[in-house]
């Protein structure tokens, strides 16, 4: 059977050194760092996730505000509350929980965070930078990924990488770094309309998959021995959970497990390492705030 990337227990080690950090930056600048965390309407999966970001930001002694907007908040409105966080120096990191309302435009709402204060990374002159090779905050889930390889020691120099899924979020930012001089891999993105997958995904050593289809891959895309990165999230029905549904990735878990060398669970792998890198680009963002560099 494959390792498991466990991404609970790195997080959690991750969390616990950042805690210790964080009371010495407050006894020595009487600064702690903040997070304020966006919600426009009343989607419950979003309002669950803010929940736990808050959760896991109190807990390492962060401070955290979160906004909930009705369904209804236009531009404007959304606008002027971006425009004081932006001015609010309690505040080191702001995130606009995705998805918004049909009638706000993501990239319009994201672009109007500071840049300082973009701790998901998403905002147009983050993504530039990252693109260029330049220092910045980089986005949650590509660093939490490249972070849990790194714990378990699993170079992506001269390795052949494909990243299944384009998205913004995810595949396009890892493709970006995997492929940039400090991780020197050589990277081939696959989307919905490549042809021929299987073979594609069969010549990795490494698969990192974000495309949000249950199960999209099994074992038959893999060689022996590969690496999987599952950062999918989907629920499908389950006759063994009270609530009828249940949790898996993009991989089927448990065929692929058997010729991978490492493997991700579902959930419990890349998902706790992108709020772990959340808090992370939070606690960066204070120490920036404060001219550390």
């Amino acid at each position: 059977m494959a390792i498991l990337l466990d991404g609970n227990r790195t997080a959690e080690k991750i969390e616990l050194n950042m805690k210790t950090q964080i009371e010495a930056f407050e006894e020595t600048t009487g600064i702690k760092p903040g997070l304020a965390g966006i919600v426009v309407g009343d989607n419950p999966a979003s309002a669950s996730y803010v929940r736990r970001k808050r959760r896991r930001a109190t807990a390492i002694g962060m401070f955290f505000e979160q906004l909930k907007l009705p369904e209804s908040t236009s531009m404007a409105e959304i606008k002027e509350r971006i425009d004081a966080l932006n001015r609010d120096e309690r505040v080191h990191g702001i995130l606009v929980q995705l998805p918004l309302p049909d009638h706000l435009d993501p990239h319009d709402v994201i672009d109007l965070i500071a840049i300082e204060k973009d701790v998901d990374g998403l905002t147009t002159l983050n993504q530039g930078l990252l693109y260029r090779g330049k220092p910045c905050l980089m986005p949650c889930t590509p660093k939490g990924i490249l972070r849990l390889l790194d714990e378990y020691d699993i170079t992506t120099e001269g390795k052949n990488v494909v990243v299944v899924g384009r998205s913004e979020l995810v595949g396009r930012p890892l493709a970006t770094v995997l492929a940039g001089r400090s991780r020197n891999a050589t990277v081939t993105v696959v989307h919905t309309r490549t042809r021929e997958v299987r073979q594609i995904t069969k010549l990795a050593d490494i698969v990192a998959i974000a495309a949000g289809k249950a199960h999209m891959l099994d074992a038959s895309h893999f060689k022996q021995d590969v690496v999987i990165v599952d950062a999918g999230m989907n629920s499908i029905p389950s006759d063994k959970t009270k609530s009828g549904k249940r949790l898996v990735g993009d991989v089927d878990f448990e065929s692929a497990s058997k010729v991978a060398s490492h493997i991700t669970p579902v959930p419990g792998g890349v998902g706790p390492m992108t709020v772990c890198m959340l808090l992370e680009n939070t606690f960066e963002a204070a120490r920036l705030a404060c001219g550390e560099p």
